[in-house]
């Protein structure tokens, strides 16, 4: 009789643990992802408007060198490493890092400087670190112990990026992938989705209506079509390794040739101006949100991705703030969609396998990008994105946009490697 209360008293005792921590995390998870939808709303609205200000006055690009002037004394104002990025959030995850709040307000306007002025740059980088900000002051507030301050974190992530992006699938897997290849804590479920769904709700609030391009046709399940979108993601794993060492060649190019931050940058802004001057249309300056939706309509020329890349690489090299997914999205759907016409599919249907596909090889979070597609795109190319996002995730090796992303295990074997990503 003893023991059947011993073990009855147990139970009781389990169930008290995991609904203390079910109702726990679902809390303080629900403020940081509330926190990280109202200041990611207003990132999402100062990014479109900051890339509309330079569509109506494109001679704004001529100040690009004083506006790096001015990101690099804002950062070292604040004593903080500029190179370091998302890196940083990465890091802190593993405990390896502090993540000061300033991080938050550094990188908000140091992103909104780059763009009005016309660099090449995306905007999830600013929410990965905003989040990550974000979720650090709440854990801190709450007085979360070392082993909470990683979800807590990663729950920032998910919340910031979910109201960037109209995607809190997306923004709870991605968080919870990003840090480790080849696992993903699941420990960091409930926090990355209550986060997720919280931010997302608010950023309806404020009337952003996400991405979501259910336009794109596609095609019914035929095995010619997996082929060719095998072959798509083979494409995308190529394009998503060149994005990457571009950037990393470019960057230690340019701390090689200036060892100065502020002539650094200033360079960099300065091979802007001449490479817009050169394309004049300004169709890679800024995020580009325009050129994407033309490509899943199924218009993009063949060098797009291209200059992108060589855009992107300088601006982000010399020292410019701003994220590397969008511009990854820009690459994947020019490629997609001028790779897809030659071998004879639906160019809109290789835009949007490209994006996802690239993305995936580019931050080594497979589920994430899978579920990416289905969001963007709707369910019904669930089968298709798995497949090239599978091809791209192997074939694209140990590269990351993410340095110091860590391999848990080969892709290739079922074989613990824990090394940092090239």
């Amino acid at each position: 009789m003893t023991d059947i209360v011993k073990l009855l008293k147990k139970k009781i005792d389990d169930i008290h643990h995991l609904t203390y921590n079910f109702v726990k995390w679902v809390v303080i998870a629900s403020v940081t992802g509330a926190a990280g939808g109202v200041v990611g709303s207003f990132f999402v609205m100062a990014v479109a408007f900051s890339n509309d200000v330079f569509a109506q006055y494109s001679r704004l690009i001529f100040l690009l060198p004083l506006g790096g002037l001015a990101i690099a004394a804002l950062y070292q104002l604040a004593d903080f490493d500029e190179i370091k990025g998302c890196n940083r959030v990465i890091e802190r995850v593993r405990a390896e890092e502090q993540l000061p709040l300033v991080v938050a307000p550094l990188i908000f306007v140091s992103t909104f400087i780059t763009q009005i002025l016309g660099g090449s740059a995306g905007r999830e980088g600013a929410a990965i670190q905003i989040g990550g900000a974000i979720g650090t002051k709440v854990g801190h507030i709450f007085k979360l112990n070392e082993k909470d301050m990683p979800l807590i974190v990663l729950s920032g992530v998910s919340g910031v990026f979910s109201a960037l992006f109209g995607t809190p699938l997306t923004a709870a897997f991605f968080a919870l992938e990003v840090v480790s290849v080849g696992i993903i804590y699941y420990s960091g479920l409930i926090p990355c989705i209550s986060s997720s769904l919280v931010a997302y709700g608010i950023s309806r609030l404020f009337g952003l209506p996400g991405e979501q391009w259910s336009f794109v046709h596609i095609p019914g399940i035929e095995i010619t079509v997996i082929l060719k979108v095998v072959l798509l993601g083979v494409c995308c794993a190529a394009v998503s390794v060149l994005f990457v060492l571009s950037i990393d060649y470019t960057r230690k190019l340019f701390c090689k040739l200036f060892s100065n931050t502020y002539i650094r940058i200033a360079s960099g802004g300065g091979i802007i101006i001449v490479l817009s001057l050169i394309f004049s249309s300004g169709t890679y300056n800024g995020t580009g949100m325009g050129i994407i939706e033309n490509a899943l309509e199924g218009q993009a020329q063949p060098w797009d991705f291209i200059i992108k890349i060589v855009f992107t690489a300088v601006t982000l090299g010399a020292g410019f703030k701003g994220g590397e997914i969008i511009p990854t999205f820009f690459i994947g759907a020019t490629m997609g969609c001028v790779a897809a016409g030659l071998i004879g599919l639906d160019p809109g249907f290789g835009a949007a396998v490209g994006i996802a596909a690239t993305f995936c090889g580019a931050v080594n979070c497979p589920v994430a990008s899978v579920i990416l597609g289905a969001e963007l795109f709707g369910g019904s190319g669930l089968l298709y994105f798995t497949v090239a996002c599978a091809v791209s995730y192997l074939l694209s090796g140990y590269y990351s946009l993410y340095g110091s992303q860590k391999i848990i295990y080969s892709k290739t074997r079922a074989e613990y490697i824990n090394m940092k990503a090239k």
